[in-house]
């Protein structure tokens, strides 16, 4: 009886949670659907309401909870039950349930997407995970980001903490066509990237004035941070394509951010009404979140020259067609990717032949070449790697073999030297014999 009993909890467990797994990120909609959202204090649902609010209207599920909450879980049956996770709990010493620093590690590693906003009162827990993903937060607790050029012009702002910046990554993949106009409010702390990972990239710089220090105390040493090496927010693409938001400042998501007026020092004829917090975090989540700089690629095909089938191997000196088709999810649907770098090597050890695909504009691209003279195990290989997209790392193997011997020209003209050679040898020895023989 007790056996059956839990059959029967089991098979229910697994029917509430298959509705949950279906709106797993899957390569035909690689858009997340569903997001934890782990805070500090639940009054950020209503504080940062404009940035939850967009995020839902553009079609996502959001899971408010508690970073402490003693039933946090990423994962159940060996399934990920979120596709993305957003930490607005900068504070937070330790994750209740069964989240770690080591399970949000996995969460990346399994191709997820992570957004993290920290402030002055950032943990050692929240600027571990930072490290991890390639940037490292300015040690000092009580230091912020200060500006005495590009900060923010308020009627109550002393310290110039508030400040207006106005630097970012040139990338419509990752922000869009429309061009950002306003500065972007942010207040909070510094990080750096770590120079030996190659996968970070700043998306908002500091200005060159800028510095991070104690702003309540005056400077007794150099501050550790300055310039334009601080950066305000910064991105990961991970190379399983998981993307990661890293930012200093959580007040920067906030409504009063967004909604706020904005003049930059030094700037008395431009203000604007808005500030670019709103079109800035709106665009760059979009990013994360993959409705923008995804490329799948398909039917990557070869054959030889006005044939169709693929073949199981290629002769040296095969002229040969290759062909690929590639699209961008656009957010709702997938659309033909269009571009002029993409190129194609024939690879063994090192490439022989390398060219740059055709495109028809509608998301194939070909190109035709005549195999090397040169006979072993090749790889056709599409590696494809630009600012803002998905990288996409494509091969097929193919053997190539040399001439049979019933293959080969009757005459070899790279040969009539030596035909020459041993025609004249006969020629000469018949002579001399002749010569020898009947000569007195």
């Amino acid at each position: 009886m007790a056996r059956s009993s839990f059959s029967i909890l089991t098979i229910l467990s697994i029917t509430l949670l298959l509705p949950v797994l279906s709106l797993s990120f899957s390569p035909d909609s690689p858009t997340d659907r569903r997001l934890l959202v782990l805070l500090d204090d639940l009054s950020l649902k209503s504080s940062h309401s404009i940035f939850f609010n967009s995020l839902k209207s553009r079609g996502f599920d959001l899971d408010f909870k508690l970073a402490d909450d003693p039933k946090l879980a990423l994962q159940r049956y060996g399934q990920y039950l979120y596709d993305a996770l957003i930490l607005f709990s900068p504070s937070i010493e330790r994750f209740g349930g069964a989240l770690d620093v080591a399970a949000v590690l996995d969460f990346v590693d399994s191709g997820h997407d992570l957004i993290i906003a920290a402030d002055t009162s950032a943990s050692d827990l929240i600027k571990s995970v930072a490290t991890e993903c390639g940037v490292d937060f300015d040690e000092d607790p009580s230091a912020m980001v200060i500006d005495h050029k590009s900060y923010a012009v308020v009627e109550t702002e002393g310290d110039h903490t508030l400040i207006a910046a106005d630097d970012f990554i040139e990338s419509d993949v990752m922000f869009g066509e429309r061009k950002i106009e306003a500065p972007v409010l942010f207040k909070g702390i510094a990080h750096s990237l770590n120079s030996a990972n190659s996968l970070v990239l700043k998306v908002l710089s500091a200005s060159p004035s800028a510095y991070s220090a104690n702003p309540s105390s005056k400077l007794s040493s150099p501050p550790s941070l300055t310039g334009s090496s601080i950066s305000l927010v910064s991105v990961v693409q991970a190379r399983n394509n998981a993307r990661i938001m890293i930012t200093g400042s959580l007040d920067m998501f906030s409504n009063r951010f967004l909604r706020s007026s904005v003049q930059k020092a030094g700037s008395p004829k431009s203000k604007y009404d808005k500030s670019g917090n709103e079109q800035f975090v709106t665009e760059l989540s979009k990013w994360v979140f993959h409705e923008r700089g995804h490329l799948k690629a398909l039917n990557l095909r070869h054959n030889k020259a006005g044939e169709t089938d693929e073949p199981a191997m290629y002769r040296i000196k095969d002229d040969l067609e290759f062909s690929v088709e590639i699209y961008e999810w656009s957010g709702k649907s997938w659309e033909p990717y269009v571009s002029n770098d993409v190129q194609v090597q024939f690879y063994m050890m090192s490439p022989y032949v390398l060219k740059t695909l055709s495109n028809d504009k509608q998301g194939l691209y070909h190109t035709s070449f005549k195999v090397p003279d040169v006979y072993g195990v090749f790889q056709f290989k599409v590696e494809y790697k630009r600012l803002g997209y998905t990288s996409l790392s494509l091969s097929k193997q193919i053997p190539v073999r040399p001439f049979k011997h019933n293959e080969y020209e009757r005459f070899i003209t790279a040969a009539f030297p030596y035909y020459g050679a041993s025609f004249s040898m006969m020629a000469g020895f018949f002579i001399f014999s002749f010569v020898y023989l009947y000569h007195k």
